[in-house]
């Protein structure tokens, strides 16, 4: 189950997200920002990496964000 969620119309495509995923799990095309749910393991680092917040938990407590 995925529990990141994407605000894309917050996205500016910087790619941070995508260089830290562990498994490979994101995919960023010219205006549109995708998290794979079955190759995503749920690690937050995309979340923390993020600068501008557009990666959101579905269960902030579960990770403390």
């Amino acid at each position: 189950m995925l529990l990141i969620e994407i605000l894309p119309d917050k996205c500016d495509f910087c790619g941070a997200c995508v260089g830290i995923c562990p498994e490979d799990a994101i995919d960023l095309k010219e205006a549109e920002i995708k998290i794979d749910e079955v190759l995503c393991t749920n690690c937050s680092k995309c979340v923390w990496v993020c600068p501008i917040e557009v990666l959101k938990f579905n269960n902030p407590k579960k990770f403390g964000k």
